[in-house]
């Protein structure tokens, strides 16, 4: 049993709480928080970054996805903590558990700056709640302090269209659909909206706040009061916790917010007086379709990505080639030569940062060598820090922002013999990778379609993997964004041209490897009207891995004209060995 846990029921006793829940977001829904919002990773021990963790005075459970099922399992371990796995069959959901376990009289507490108000209404219906409760807080002694970053303006050249001009298409937008008010929570939203970047939270650009919107003002709410600059013009900065105050005093009208991300706390701050319209933030939609400076901005991005990933995948070749060949079975055989995940993904890091204009990786990277590799979302740990050897798969799963765009990239990589079955295993996956790439479809179809599409070629081998095939990629922001996604549970928002989005399936064979394979794809429109996908990252295939009878001709097409894509755009970049080495790797099958 975890002492925070006990500590916490302690704190629930003098609260007269029987059950309190635990969130994974900050005060503004967001998937990737500050330290100082990692309530539920200081409580249960799980890293993850999505879950919910609900504790009752005799039980204790964590809700989390497909991508931590592995993950959650060996962290939870012996921590008097049951794992919850998400969408599996008579695994209840958090409401359907509560409903169970919540008796007459029985009171709900949580933290309202942290729970969505679509979540806190539906917990205030049915249950006697408090929700002004931050008891993670009141234990947690050592809790990390948010420290204001310095916030910075993008240039037009990146973003092709000034602030002015994107709060008059939101207005535009708010008068077409009657609001008065638009209240905006969502850092990107916001970051994307003003024209601005920080670094308050790691690995995402973006810059704690709130906005607040008008036909007549626009407030900027900064932790950061001291911020002067910018393309702000007829823009209120005022600070950050105003706006509570100025939600409450605002006159009759109707304000537009999206419940699902609000929080509840701020709900609870809008006058009776006032109507709120939920709905998408308009902002989503808006900065989901790239413009044409944001697109080009992006190719720069993925040329500097690409060159950054040719010289981490030969340096890592090389290097246990040149190991093979000696008889060592890995450099993690000698105690000085530091060859294992934590080292690869630090040269890694260390390509990225040789290109032009390197802000920041845009995730922690995932580097999983065999059976690490078939957990989803690894993060390797000095503790858990696997040994390289010449053989077997390692999955890589990477990115960075540059001053011109955001980048995401997973290759699985050969570091020597592989099985028949490991070969085929990655040709299918390459395959339904393949069949994304290729996908035609009317403006407007939802990405479950897509989603469907990607699976059937692994389907057909009885095999599937348990996430989704594609997220939106923000432009110098989350590199997960929506409102579209190709998934099974990708029905919100249809795809329409200048959309970015991953293409990424997998598979997943536990306590052996994990594949997966992703690049990023632009939604263009092709000459008969229909839309398809461009691909925008450019890095090569694993060669030995492929079976080449297992594809079609038109697959067997895309991979080689993909190929000579790759060399001819990357190979302008590079050094004469890396040339040399690029030109084998793309060469024709």
């Amino acid at each position: 049993m975890r002492q925070e846990i006990i500590q916490l029921r302690e704190k629930m006793k003098e609260q007269g709480v029987d059950f309190y829940l635990v969130p994974t977001t900050d005060f503004h829904g967001s998937e990737y928080v500050h330290e100082y919002f990692k309530c539920r990773e200081f409580l249960s021990g799980f890293t993850g970054s999505a879950g919910t963790l609900l504790v009752g005075m005799n039980g204790a459970w964590l809700w989390t996805d497909g991508r931590y099922f592995l993950q959650a399992g060996m962290q939870l371990e012996n921590s008097g903590i049951q794992l919850m796995k998400m969408g599996e069959p008579e695994v209840p959901t958090i409401e359907e558990h509560l409903e169970a376990v919540m008796e007459p009289g029985s009171v709900l507490g949580f933290d309202g700056r942290v729970v969505d108000s679509t979540m806190g209404q539906m917990y205030e219906e049915k249950y006697e709640i408090k929700w002004d409760l931050d008891l993670a807080g009141e234990i947690w002694n050592d809790r990390p302090q948010i420290i204001p970053s310095e916030i910075y303006a993008l240039p037009p050249e990146v973003t092709g269209e000034t602030a002015a001009q994107k709060l008059k298409r939101v207005r535009s937008y708010m008068h077409d659909n009657e609001v008065e008010y638009h209240l905006i929570t969502n850092l990107e939203d916001i970051a994307w909206l003003f024209n601005l970047r920080g670094s308050d939270v790691l690995h995402t650009p973006v810059f704690y706040a709130y906005a607040l919107i008008s036909q007549d003002f626009a407030f900027l709410y900064l932790m950061n009061e001291d911020f002067k600059g910018g393309d702000l013009h007829d823009v209120d900065v005022r600070p950050y916790a105003q706006v509570f105050d100025d939600l409450k005093r605002l006159p009759r009208g109707s304000i537009l917010l999206n419940e699902d991300i609000v929080s509840y706390a701020l709900i609870r701050s809008i006058p009776s007086n006032i109507k709120t319209v939920n709905g998408i933030n308009p902002c989503e939609i808006m900065k989901a379709l790239k413009n044409d400076k944001e697109i080009q901005s992006t190719r720069n991005a993925h040329l500097k990505d690409g060159v950054a990933m040719v010289d981490f995948i030969h340096w890592l070749k090389s290097t246990m080639e040149f190991t093979s060949l000696l008889g060592v079975p890995g450099l993690g055989a000698g105690p000085d030569t530091g060859m294992t995940e934590i080292a690869a993904s630090d040269y890694l890091e260390i390509c990225r940062r040789r290109q032009e204009g390197f802000i920041d990786l845009s995730f922690d990277t995932i580097c999983g060598y065999g059976p690490d590799g078939a957990i989803v979302h690894y993060s390797a740990t000095t503790e858990s820090d696997r040994e390289l050897k010449a053989e077997g798969f390692l999955l890589v799963d990477s990115g960075a922002h540059y001053r011109d765009g955001t980048t995401d990239i997973t290759r699985t990589l050969a570091l020597g013999v592989l099985t028949e079955k490991m070969k085929e295993d990655y040709t299918a996956v390459l395959k339904a990778h393949i069949a994304v790439a290729l996908a035609e479809f009317a403006p407007g179809t939802k990405g479950v379609k897509i989603d469907e599409i990607a699976r059937r070629p692994l389907a057909e081998r009885g095999m599937d993997y348990n996430h989704g095939t594609g997220h939106g990629v923000g432009h110098l922001l989350s590199v997960h964004e929506g409102p579209q996604s190709i998934s099974r549970r990708g029905e919100r928002y249809g795809f329409f041209e200048g959309m970015i989005t991953s293409n990424e399936p997998g598979y997943y064979l536990e306590g052996e490897y994990g594949i997966r394979l992703e690049n990023e794809v632009l939604c263009v429109r092709k000459p008969d009207g229909m839309l398809g996908f461009e691909t925008i990252t450019f890095c090569p295939f694993e060669r030995e891995a492929i079976v080449k009878e297992m594809l079609t001709v038109a697959e067997l097409t895309w991979l080689n004209d993909y190929h000579a894509q790759v060399y001819d755009k990357l190979s302008p970049l590079l050094d004469e060995n890396l040339r040399k080495w690029l030109a084998e790797a793309c060469a024709e099958i």
